[in-house]
């Protein structure tokens, strides 16, 4: 992650979110309680294992996710967003909310509902949710 395009701030976030896979990971954590890298794999958007991989760890690097031994089996990893993964949210939601917006294709869901009614709760909602599992 030493490599750098420019010193502008969007290409800097490109170079850590510039594949879809980076973000639909932060997604799966953060407003689907995902956690491991078995439910990762679950997701439908069907990521290939050598992907995954590779993701996880730019988004470790980045200290975006933090990566524990899981407690109830050693052999597994639990992923977890830290505050900069957290400090995503409201971007994330964003995004969330244009693609309903303009894709027909892409209609809102129970969340999408939420975060078109009030999004700022939605946001206030899934920050204090997410702060509460920072160990």
């Amino acid at each position: 992650m030493n490599k750098r395009r420019s010193d502008c701030p969007i290409s800097c976030s490109l170079d850590i979110f510039g594949d879809k896979w980076s973000l639909l990971i932060i997604r799966d954590v953060m407003l689907r309680g995902k956690s491991s890298y078995s439910e990762f794999l679950q997701s439908e958007e069907k990521i290939a294992t050598n992907i995954l991989t590779s993701r996880l760890s730019l988004l470790e690097e980045a200290q975006i996710v933090s990566k524990t031994v899981s407690p109830a089996n050693r052999s597994k990893f639990i992923y977890r967003l830290t505050q900069k993964g957290i400090d995503l949210l409201p971007i994330i939601v964003e995004l969330m909310d244009w693609g309903a917006r303009y894709d027909v294709n892409c209609p809102r869901k129970e969340l999408g509902k939420k975060i078109k009614k009030d999004k700022a709760a939605v946001i206030r909602e899934y920050t204090q949710r997410l702060k509460s599992e920072i160990r």
